[in-house]
């Protein structure tokens, strides 16, 4: 039997769901209170869209106009097209340098307001400007591209040298030109230097000015950048600069005679900081001598300290835990708490792991990880009604720890899911936007740039009703990640599950799932957090296809499995990627000892980092240990891949496994429905906890 204050939490949490009902719709009747949530089918579903006979003749003019041999009379069937727009700017991209200012005016005068109208301006305008005809780069400048991005600043600076060329820099362009000089400490594009010049010449750059973009280096630890800005300074205060740019290649101890000033203070800082990332030991050592030297203030030996402590613990240093004491609360944030507590984790120092989760902000210690944590962590003390408390907060959640939180009350999972029920005609009229069906065509014949170009100028117009409707037209397509990259701006729009978690090649998962006996809303969820169901998609480290499987791993499960290897194109067909992807999760299933939260840490991180970690923290708690991974992208894989599962088994199933089984590899666990809870959970009525109390 549970202890009484988690058997009164659950109270709690089955009292609060019936207290309201789960707005699943917004605009039919909910399901009543506190009953369990089942997945629905999308309503007035646009028809699968009709497949268009031209694309293939599309494809072969693009390609034509990238070689360099089209012929527009070969393809004028073609010159009505949605893409023709598309074709045009391929053919004029091939030859820009040829392009004249007729052929440039009329094509931005067909197309100017369309995505591939504003690509073409900005190749366009690069090429005046390469060869310094600024009157017709003036004429097709616009400050903004149709998906309202600023231009980039590159473009912003060869505009200001065309103003400057052509005798229009006047006062708004000083500001202007000012106001790129302050915008970064890191280096700007060369193209920035001739009006940078105009403006030291006129007076425009003073020294307050140098020496901000110079303290503004100084903190992006860019000491070739401090003495590009240094060189319009006199004499003496050039030579105190280009000492500063000194210190960070290398501390050394000229500094220990700077003149005791805020900024040698801070950009001696700054140097220490620097150091730190590569030389922890040695920053913390030289700390103490111009601390002293330059009187440092309390801000100042924060900063050292603080990159001191981060990547120390990092690599969980035994260091680590002195050197994040060291540093000043003040100079904590986020980042640093969170490490604070990892690393008392990672000690098995509970009491510490504590103290440091409850020095945290409010609103990072309300986050569901670490009221779990401190829930679990309360529990260890003994403090069982803070947990139970916690434990209740956390469930209410639709995440990795809330599902564990869930788990400890015994509770169902938290799950309010929206599914509007918009007209036929809404979609469609959505769907016949000439950007929505560009973009789809593009997405159809692999120009995927051409067809985000697309896709952001529609959203550029479209209200929060229309761009959910436009993702719901990309489905169709079979265009998943537009979901992922285009919603979560609000609160509601994270609740659109069927939207947030396409299902696809669905009797392909649950066959190579039980072939290989592992679960199948595991298999969706790697290809979830994988690719996005881009059958398509490509790492940077060569990594293809659903799964995001390496031709290596491909090759060597292939020959395992006893079957014809075809390749590494091969993985970007969707049937031999999960084949080939599942039975290699089953094969480090096997080698972890059958422990998927191993298999999922290898499969993303490989299996040097996962055997460091294994032999860092043997026998530690599934939980803990996820937690403790020192990669954060690994770190977050591992609870989000589980989180997901979760959520494709309710997709799959219309409930789940017990997250806390799966992560442990249980396959035959305990199952949980899901229940839309009340908002705030109010407290047990007393009939509810009497009823708990006596069971």
């Amino acid at each position: 039997m549970l202890p009484r204050p988690l058997r009164l939490a659950v109270a709690a949490f089955v009292a609060a769901l019936a207290t309201t009902a789960c707005a699943q719709t917004t605009a039919s009747a909910p399901s009543p209170a506190g009953t369990p949530v089942k997945p629905r089918a999308i309503a007035n579903p646009l028809p699968a869209p009709a497949a268009d006979p031209q694309l293939p003749r599309v494809r072969a003019a693009l390609e034509a106009a990238e070689r360099g041999g089209f012929d527009a009379g070969q393809y004028a069937d073609l010159s009505r097209h949605p893409l023709y727009g598309w074709i045009e700017y391929a053919n004029l991209r091939r030859n820009i340098d040829a392009v004249n200012n007729g052929q440039a005016a009329d094509f931005l005068a067909r197309r100017g307001k369309e995505a591939s109208g504003d690509a073409f301006r900005e190749i366009w305008l690069a090429a005046t400007a390469r060869r310094e005809d600024w009157p017709s780069f003036l004429a097709a400048w616009t400050p903004r591209s149709t998906g309202g991005k600023e231009r980039s600043v590159a473009l912003r600076c060869a505009e200001l040298n065309a103003r400057q060329a052509l005798g229009r820099a006047d006062a708004a362009w000083n500001r202007e030109a000012q106001a790129i000089w302050r915008s970064s400490g890191k280096s700007l594009p060369d193209g920035c230097d001739a009006p940078f010049a105009v403006l030291a010449a006129r007076g425009g750059l003073s020294p307050e000015l140098r020496w901000e973009r110079i303290e503004a280096a100084a903190a992006e630890w860019q000491p070739a950048v401090m003495r590009a800005a240094a060189r319009g300074l006199p004499a003496a205060e050039q030579a105190q600069a280009n000492d500063y740019a000194a210190f960070l290649d290398n501390v050394n101890e000229r500094a220990l005679a700077w003149p005791k000033t805020e900024r040698s203070r801070k950009i001696a800082s700054y140097g220490l900081a620097k150091l730190a990332k590569a030389q922890p030991a040695s920053a913390e050592a030289q700390l103490p001598k111009y601390a002293g030297a330059l009187n440092f203030s309390d801000e100042d030996r924060g900063r050292v300290l603080y990159q001191t402590a981060l990547w120390s613990v990092a690599s969980y240093d035994p260091e680590s835990a002195r050197r994040l004491n060291a540093v000043p609360e003040v100079s904590y944030d986020e980042r640093l708490h969170e490490w604070r507590a990892r690393e008392a984790m990672a000690r098995s120092d509970w009491a510490a792991a504590l103290a440091a989760i409850r020095k945290m902000g409010a609103k990072q210690r309300g986050e569901s990880r670490w009221q779990f944590f401190e829930a679990r962590l309360s529990e260890r003390a003994g403090d069982k009604a803070t947990a139970a408390r916690l434990y209740g907060e956390a469930a209410r959640k639709t995440d990795f720890h809330g599902f564990l939180s869930a788990d400890r009350l015994g509770a169902p999972y938290a799950l309010c899911p929206v599914q509007p029920t918009d007209s036929l005609a809404a979609k469609t009229a959505v769907a016949r936007d000439g950007a929505v069906m560009r973009a789809m065509g593009l997405f159809q014949i692999d120009r995927s740039g051409w067809a985000v170009r697309e896709w952001d100028e529609a959203l550029s117009r479209f209200d929060d009703t229309q761009r959910r409707l436009a993702i719901e037209v990309a489905q169709g397509y079979q265009w998943f990640d537009r979901a992922v990259f285009s919603l979560n701006k609000t609160p509601q729009e994270q609740r659109l599950y069927y939207l947030r978690f396409p299902l696809h090649h669905g009797d392909t998962i649950r066959r190579e799932a039980a072939a290989n006996r592992i679960d199948s809303a595991w298999v969706a969820a790697e290809i979830r957090a994988e690719s996005v169901f881009n059958p398509k998609a490509r790492s940077g480290a060569n990594a293809m296809g659903l799964m995001q499987v390496l031709p290596g791993t491909g090759a060597q499960v292939a020959k395992s499995l006893g079957l014809p290897w075809g390749g590494a194109a091969s993985l970007y067909d969707s049937d031999t990627n999960i084949v080939l992807g599942t039975a290699y999760l089953r094969q480090l299933l096997d080698k972890y000892g059958g422990q998927p939260y191993f298999a999922m840490a290898g499969y993303n991180a490989g299996p040097a980092p996962l055997a460091r970690w294994q032999s860092q923290r043997p026998g530690m708690e599934p939980e803990f240990w996820i937690e403790t991974i020192s990669y954060k992208e690994t770190r977050e894989y591992v609870a989000r891949v589980l989180a997901f599962s979760v959520i494709y088994d309710w997709r799959l199933n219309g409930d789940a496994m017990n997250v806390g089984d799966r992560l442990r590899g249980v396959v035959d666990g305990k199952r949980k429905a899901f229940v839309c809870p009340a908002e705030p959970i109010a407290a047990a009525p007393a009939a509810a906890a009497a009823s708990a109390e006596g069971e």
